[in-house]
């Protein structure tokens, strides 16, 4: 998991500059837009609004579940713009690892005065 640790490191630093220049208040797609030109900025490899599959009883069904962001296919960034993270929003980014088969997720809500406060791990089977 040293490439996923090393990730995360970038990922975050890269969501700090963002909410170091937009602050608090705005849409989850304008952090969205900003992260991923800050990541394009450091020649960071994405995937945006990547369709996630739902398998059920061995049959591939398209369910409409997308995935924020997904970074050199190793790590899962779920964005939010809420007041506080729920259990439900990890409960989200952890069904997501494991229907994608990957072992860390980031979830970053940067609707707070300090994006520190915001930012939660998520592991896969660790």
């Amino acid at each position: 998991m040293k490439k996923e640790d090393w990730l995360s490191k970038e990922i975050i630093g890269a969501a700090i500059e963002v909410h170091r220049h937009l602050g608090p208040g705005l849409l989850e797609s304008a952090y969205e837009e900003c992260l991923c030109k800050e990541l394009e900025i450091r020649k960071i490899v994405f995937e945006r609004q990547k369709s996630l599959a739902l398998v059920y009883k061995g049959i591939t069904l398209d369910c409409g579940y997308k995935l924020d962001i997904v970074v050199e296919g190793k790590v899962i960034l779920e964005l939010k713009s809420v007041n506080t993270i729920e259990p439900i929003h990890e409960a989200q980014l952890l069904t997501y690892l494991k229907l994608a088969h990957l072992k860390l997720g980031v979830l970053l809500n940067f609707n707070v005065p300090i994006l520190k406060e915001g930012i939660k791990r998520i592991v896969n089977n660790l």
